[in-house]
């Protein structure tokens, strides 16, 4: 089943906090909740994300905000930063939005952000946009990432029928960082410690490794992007899986912040596209 991927709408939403929690020494969960969350919706991917904006609304600022409005009138360079996050959970009755935050010290925006907050504070967000849901027709699935990408995996597992089969990979710093993923009998989670080496060099020769099952797979591979470019040419192009059963794009890439990443982001994609074309030609595929 092809899913397409969907943006969120320009309607600002504004949360307040309602908790924080360290989930692991790196994985902060913010708990967003009230009436500036009346218009939010999903349209229930498991890979619903937001963008939220900085700096958020100081004391005394309205709820409501006009993003168009604002960069109509404003200079660019005061324009509001944007920063993505998957939606790990939402509870439309309660008006409460969960989003997990991976943090590395004093460095981002975001994250830091997140570490800083107490009850009370405000955030604004657009979204949701997404377009990922474990195909529930499939024969299995595959599902591999890196940190960034945890959220939006557990989410996927916790929508996998209850014996549905999974293959389930994720590269994380080290044992510390692991969460409880909940799932079935038939959902295998390998967890891969990296410590200091680079990120996705346990996880693309681990997935390389797995004997695929028979059967139509769906997968899920998000994360860093030069292993999710590695990861994609060994699906496509060595298992030889159509476009319509992955949901893969690179979430962040090495050595460059969101903004540097969304500037080139689309260039790189036509040069991963142009390569595993080439490949597919001269595989015969």
């Amino acid at each position: 089943m092809a899913q397409q991927r969907e943006r969120g709408s320009r309607t600002v939403h504004t949360g307040r906090v309602e908790s924080v929690e360290w989930l692991t020494p790196h994985m902060i969960r913010v708990v967003l909740g009230g009436e500036g969350l009346s218009a939010f919706a999903t349209r229930g991917h498991t890979d619903s994300y937001v963008k939220l904006l900085f700096p958020p609304p100081a004391p005394g600022d309205p709820e409501s905000f006009d993003l168009d409005r604002f960069r109509a009138e404003r200079p660019r360079q005061e324009w509001p930063v944007t920063r993505t996050y998957t939606v790990r959970s939402w509870d439309p009755e309660a008006l409460r939005l969960t989003l997990d935050f991976v943090h590395h010290g004093d460095k981002g925006l975001a994250a830091v952000w997140a570490a800083a907050a107490r009850p009370g504070d405000r955030v604004r967000l657009l979204g949701p946009g997404g377009g990922y849901s474990p195909d529930p027709e499939a024969d299995w699935h595959l599902l591999a990432g890196d940190e960034s990408a945890l959220p939006a995996i557990a989410a996927a597992v916790e929508r996998l029928a209850p014996h549905a089969l999974a293959h389930v990979f994720v590269e994380v710093e080290g044992p510390e960082e692991e969460i409880e993923l909940a799932g079935g009998q038939n959902v295998h989670v390998r967890w891969l410690h990296r410590g200091d080496r680079p990120v996705g060099s346990l996880l693309v020769p681990a997935v390389r490794s797995l004997d695929f099952p028979e059967g139509g797979v769906h997968a899920f591979v998000h994360g860093e992007a030069a292993f999710v470019r590695d990861l994609r040419r060994l699906l496509r192009v060595e298992h030889g899986l159509p476009k319509e059963r992955l949901s893969i794009s690179g979430y962040w890439r090495s050595g460059r912040d969101e903004d540097g990443w969304q500037a080139s982001k689309a260039a790189w994609n036509q040069s991963v596209e142009a390569e595993e074309a080439k490949a597919l030609a001269a595989s015969g595929g």
